[in-house]
């Protein structure tokens, strides 16, 4: 029961993503959809449900590809005016390759991590999401160039327009780096 609310919960996260940057009305909500942090949050949160190490990093793999498949019929619904089609999953698939790849890295690399901070209470896997948390706006206002992956060149700089999404993430970085600390302190 655990696994499967795990599962359908990350689908929504990344359907609930996806919704969120197609809303014009509020020019913050792309900038807080384009966020990367997040998603290692989904695998992390993901693994530190289980306490075996190999599962951790199994669930955390199934949730990160639910988030994707979530994003996946968010994009091609007709809530967003679009219907579903072989084509259009075809489409999403080679769209973005570095996205599954990522997924594939990321999400048993974050599920075992979070499996680590449950079980032994070892800061550093804690330490590691509040580091992507905190640092991903400035890393994305460095000038790094493009990279050539797949056939394909993406950019990689990308900065956050809206100062209140880089606040945001910024303080929810430090904020998870606290109540890993005292949760830690708590049960030392």
């Amino acid at each position: 029961m655990g696994v499967a609310f795990a599962v359908v919960l990350s689908a929504a996260f990344g359907a609930g993503d996806q919704y969120l940057g197609s809303l014009q009305a509020h020019p913050w909500a792309a900038d807080v959809s384009l966020l990367s942090a997040p998603w290692l949050a989904v695998g992390f949160v993901a693994g530190a449900t289980q306490r075996d190490a190999r599962r951790a990093a199994l669930l955390g793999l199934a949730c990160t590809f639910a988030a994707i498949l979530g994003y996946f019929l968010m994009t091609d619904s007709p809530l967003e005016n679009a219907h579903y089609s072989l084509a259009g999953a075809r489409g999403f698939v080679i769209s973005d390759p570095a996205l599954i790849v990522g997924g594939v890295v990321t999400g048993p690399l974050f599920g075992w991590l979070g499996q680590r901070w449950r079980t032994r209470r070892t800061l550093l896997p804690a330490l590691v999401l509040a580091a992507a948390l905190c640092l991903e706006p400035f890393v994305r206002r460095a000038d790094l160039g493009s990279v050539r992956t797949f056939g394909r060149s993406y950019l990689l700089t990308s900065p956050i327009g809206s100062h209140g999404v880089v606040l945001a993430e910024i303080v929810a970085g430090l904020l998870f780096a606290a109540v890993a600390l005292a949760v830690r302190r708590s049960s030392a």
